[in-house]
């Protein structure tokens, strides 16, 4: 199979949705595969209605009937109720022949869900909406980052960062704030980068691979054109096939996966259940159209010339070689912005040739004071403080002119300790610069 970047997904574009299938063909499921869903969807849940079943498979019902009549004919169903208004509202349930078929496919696969998608759709749907040349709004990048105080030349660097598409890779003494600067791009992408399609799950050779996950992907708005009457009314116009997208996709936003210290190299793997017989999809897959970000850079649970030389070759090709438990390997997209963020010294950490695949390299130094005056009033106004600038100047006095790299995460840190001082002597939360020379005692100590 021939993997070809597509055109990036424009943020406003609704025109790339899944066409929802008309035939069992255009969902690349075979009769055989629809039959044992259905089996294994009656054998778990009982008894249900046509309606319910197209609800469960995300299938139209006149895909689903092929599969009913193909299993009544085999003896494996029988019809036990339904109502005047047609073969959807038929109750169906398993024979005892079907119950032992049922069973049997179980034990091959125990996935019991939205139908798959073939893997050749999912790659040709991740490419259309690549995170490659995303137009980029000045001003709603501004808003994402509101909330910090960053230079101009920084800001100006990461636009082109973003826009790119590729690789990020950020340094800088610890607590001055990369993460948060990260966590900003990945909110400017989650919130205005525009909604993209993950399928629930895809299929190759025979084996289901999980995407979805509602522990990262957030729902986005429904994107049928006429605004139904309720959910039930969509639910059945999606099921129904009328003007609707496949059903087998969910329409996020563009997610954010975060990672840190936790993250090994068999966590890029799908990972296999023996109990259930398929795969959960590996999180830099569930990222794909998104941000993915190793935090604390340096710090996993595998060294980082190990993650380096696993990822050398995505970074370079934007294509992943994903192992299954047979020893089979498959392609997939590698199509996100990926971020590397680390407080350790670079030239420890990666070579050369990593360092020429990161197109841009983000130094997040020490902030001046005047910066860092501005980050102290910020967070002071987020703990309804006055800003005191005698306690400033004791920070200075006493700790950063002396050695200690100044940090912009001190901030926060210490005046929250402030709050914590004042609320447990029950009085009005306020700053000095006595409450700070008490604050840093307990906060900084003799470290420097």
């Amino acid at each position: 199979m021939s993997l070809a970047p597509g055109n990036a997904l424009k943020a406003d574009e609704g025109l790339l949705t899944p066409p929802s299938p008309d035939t069992l063909k255009e969902t690349g499921l075979s009769l055989g595969e629809l039959s044992g869903l259905i089996l294994k969807f009656l054998y778990t849940r009982g008894s249900m209605l046509g309606l319910d079943l197209s609800r469960g498979i995300c299938l139209p019902f006149k895909i689903i009937e092929e599969g009913l009549a193909f299993l009544k004919s085999d003896k494996c169903l029988d019809v036990v109720g339904g109502d005047l208004i047609g073969r959807v509202s038929y109750k169906f349930q398993l024979t005892d022949l079907g119950r032992t078929r049922a069973q049997e496919t179980m034990k091959v696969c125990g996935y019991v869900g939205p139908a798959p998608v073939p893997l050749a759709e999912y790659v040709k749907q991740t490419y259309k909406q690549a995170v490659t040349n995303l137009p980029i709004d000045q001003d709603a990048l501004r808003e994402s980052f509101a909330h910090l105080v960053v230079s101009e030349d920084l800001f100006l660097a990461v636009g082109p960062a973003i826009l790119s598409g590729k690789s990020i890779f950020i340094y800088g003494p610890p607590g001055t704030g990369k993460t948060s600067i990260a966590s900003s791009i990945g909110d400017f992408m989650n919130k205005k980068g525009g909604d993209i399609f993950v399928p629930y799950a895809f299929t190759f050779e025979g084996n289901i691979i999980t995407i979805y996950d509602p522990a990262i992907h957030v729902l986005a708005a429904d994107p049928v054109e006429e605004t139904p009457k309720n959910e039930q009314d969509a639910a059945i116009r999606r099921l129904l096939n009328a003007n609707a997208y496949d059903p087998r996709w969910v329409r996020i936003r563009r997610p954010v996966v975060i990672t840190g210290g936790e993250l090994s190299l068999a966590m890029l793997e799908p990972r296999y259940s023996p109990e259930t017989n398929y795969y959960q999809g590996p999180l830099h897959v569930k990222a794909n159209g998104g941000i993915f970000l190793v935090d604390d850079f340096g710090r996993q649970l595998c060294s980082p010339k190990e993650l380096l030389n696993r990822w050398i070759v995505p970074l370079e090709s934007r294509v992943d070689f994903l192992n299954l438990a047979s020893g089979q390997k498959f392609m997939v997209p590698f199509e996100q912005l990926t971020i590397f963020s680390t407080n350790m010294d670079p030239k420890g950490l990666v070579d050369d040739a990593f360092l020429r695949r990161m197109r841009h390299k983000l130094e997040i130094g020490a902030p001046k004071r005047d910066i860092y005056e501005k980050i102290f009033k910020s967070y002071c106004k987020k703990q309804k403080m006055e800003f005191c600038p005698e306690a400033v100047d004791y920070l200075f006095e006493q700790f950063y002119n002396r050695g200690r790299t100044v940090r912009a995460s001190d901030c926060r840190d210490l005046l929250e300790t402030v709050s914590s001082i004042c609320r447990f002597r029950s009085i009005p939360v306020h700053l000095t610069r006595e409450l700070m020379v008490e604050a840093a005692k307990s906060f900084i100590g003799e470290f420097v």
